[in-house]
């Protein structure tokens, strides 16, 4: 069997943006318009008191960010890697307790300001709860990463090869399981040279296909880890899934097989 994303979607799109300014309205709106979502790093030390500020306000962070994922970037959007180990540690948890207090919901999710981490930083973020954490090396491809906390994504929507990578994952190779397309950037760079048409005339092309699922960061990574997560026996025939996420497969005769939460199936049953 072939791993697939929920109910037999064959591919994923996720978008990425960082620094909670307040072009991510119009972002938010355009995302929303055309059925597609993303994650929202912010910096809850930089939010604003009022609306006249160049960054959204902290009250309005749950409903504008509503059907998207907000996630961590720093309290202060400082470089972690020139942290002391105590700095890092505050850096990142009390910002995701102040996103958590805005929010009501758990923030497991994290970009790198200035994309720049280590090994060390990683193994910190774990023992924090950071699930993930996105980067700034783009891959052009289409892969899952070996290590969500060293998510490369794809492309930056400012790269010369956007069209270009968003027609070949229209038409990914068969061979890539689990492909996904993971585009970044900051919406203070559409507004700030009015180049807003490029995410329109994107998200446009990219929307209303059902062989794609739209998800947030948070979901993919937590599906990923689902899939990863499944034991066999050791004849490679019963698989059981001990995550609290149903796993979707197309089997070798086409069929959709769902492996739900805590249940054991012996492979070809559906």
């Amino acid at each position: 069997m072939r791993f697939v994303y929920p109910q037999g979607r064959k591919k994923a799109l996720t978008f990425s943006y960082d620094d909670g300014q307040k072009y991510d309205r119009r972002l938010v709106e355009i995302f929303d318009r055309y059925g597609v979502k993303g994650t929202f790093h912010l910096n809850s030390g930089s939010l604003a008191k009022d609306e006249n500020s160049i960054y959204v306000t902290a009250a309005e962070v749950k409903d504008l960010y509503r059907g998207h994922e907000v996630a961590v970037h720093g309290v202060q959007h400082r470089n972690l890697p020139t942290l002391s180990r105590q700095q890092q540690v505050t850096e990142v948890l009390e910002d995701r307790k102040a996103l958590e207090s805005l929010t009501g919901d758990l923030v497991f999710g994290m970009s790198y300001a200035f994309g720049s981490y280590s090994p060390q930083i990683m193994e910190t973020l774990r023992t924090l709860g950071i699930h993930y954490s996105r980067t700034v090396n783009s891959t052009g491809g289409f892969f899952p990463p070996a290590d969500f906390l060293a998510w490369h994504p794809t492309c930056h929507h400012g790269d010369a090869r956007l069209t270009e990578l968003g027609e070949g994952f229209l038409h990914v190779a068969d061979y890539i399981e689990l492909p996904l397309m993971y585009v970044w950037g900051h919406s203070y760079e559409f507004g700030q040279s009015d180049s807003w048409q490029v995410i329109e005339d994107f998200a446009a092309r990219m929307s209303g296909r059902q062989e794609i699922w739209y998800a947030t960061n948070g979901e993919i990574c937590g599906y990923i880890t689902a899939v990863r997560s499944l034991e066999y026996s050791a004849d490679g025939y019963t698989v059981w899934n001990p995550t609290a996420v149903s796993v979707w497969a197309r089997t070798d005769d086409g069929s959709l097989l769902e492996i739900r939460p805590g249940e054991r199936k012996k492979l070809g049953e559906h």
